[in-house]
């Protein structure tokens, strides 16, 4: 047995021994609180983690490239707003509203390739500004106050189950494995390695490192703005601090699952288990009634020594394209 794990890809004994972790945790949680082991609180983890990982994965191809996208979060909160307010309640307002929705955090992530790459600003100054400007364009058409609300398809979309999974987790399940076998099969997929591990070599084999970097940064926003559309879903009401959080868990959830900050190593698979195990973490403390100061403290404080030991690791052992 030994010998199989040592056969398996770097990347693989990677995500496998973080979702061992996963299952540890769950053990012990069972242990500490009756009821935690159960498919109901899995699924209630599931769904958490779902919502992260969307959003986690247009972060997920930034970081590949060597960027980041802080504008993450102000464009959940504007698909959490805007929805709301756009569908009023209506199921006949489903398709322009969402298409809208999507078209604008697509063009904000154009924005963003477009800074990076053409103008040359830094990745995080420029998805900083993008990212103000959408939280001025959302205080502005809320008011400060959202109101507005989903609409009953979108409802039964966030809260409801197909197979005795929650929906939002199937469409994670779906977009996730869809951007894993991108990344692993595509031409698309291989120059976004290419690029985050010698961007310079990139462009002397003929790769079109500006668009690459536009086309990520747009999938970014996109997706940011989906998850936001999602979380409408399941709240069904807005919050102008919907997306507050999510710049954090979305790079957090990529490095503990393996996601090089220099760029050119991981995959959406291990970003997929972080996110999971972040949610775990939340739950477990909740069940410990750690009360939110604590759980919070101790969250950052797992982020710090996760992220600290797959930095290091990943500086030690070099930056190549791995097999998840």
């Amino acid at each position: 047995m030994i010998g199989a794990w040592l056969r398996l890809p770097e990347g693989w004994r990677a995500v496998l021994a973080l979702w061992g972790v996963i299952l540890v945790l769950f053990a012990v949680g069972g242990l500490v609180s009756p009821g935690f082991f159960s498919v109901s609180q899995a699924g209630a983890i599931f769904r958490s983690a779902s919502f992260i990982g969307l959003a986690a994965m247009g972060q997920t191809l930034a970081i590949l490239i060597g960027g980041i996208d802080l504008s993450v979060g102000p464009l959940v909160t504007l698909g959490n707003v805007f929805c709301c307010l756009m569908l009023a309640g209506r199921d006949e307002n489903n398709l322009w509203a969402v298409t809208a929705i999507l078209l604008i955090g697509l063009a904000a992530g154009t924005l963003n390739g477009l800074g990076a790459s053409l103008l040359g600003i830094s990745p995080m100054v420029m998805t900083l500004a993008t990212g103000a400007i959408v939280t001025g364009a959302v205080l502005i058409y809320s008011q400060g106050a959202p109101t507005g609300n989903a609409s009953p398809l979108l409802r039964a979309v966030g809260v409801g189950f197909t197979w005795s999974i929650p929906n939002s987790v199937l469409i994670w399940l779906i977009l996730g494995t869809a951007l894993a076998l991108v990344l692993k099969f595509t031409s698309f997929g291989r120059g976004v390695y290419y690029v985050g591990a010698n961007e310079t070599a990139a462009v002397f084999s003929g790769l079109r490192v500006n668009l690459i970097k536009i086309a990520v940064y747009a999938l970014s926003g996109l997706t940011a703005a989906f998850t936001g559309i999602i979380i409408a879903g399941y709240t069904s009401v807005a919050f102008v601090a919907a997306g507050r959080d999510y710049p954090m868990q979305s790079i957090a959830a990529a490095v503990i699952g393996g996601v090089s900050m220099t760029g050119g190593r991981g995959g959406y698979g291990g970003a997929a288990a972080g996110a999971v195990l972040l949610c775990l973490i939340e739950s477990l403390l909740t069940n410990l009634n750690m009360q939110e100061p604590g759980r919070k403290i101790m969250n950052g404080l797992t982020i710090i020594v996760l992220i600290a030991f797959y930095y290091r690791k990943s500086l030690g052992s070099g930056r190549s394209r791995p097999a998840n």
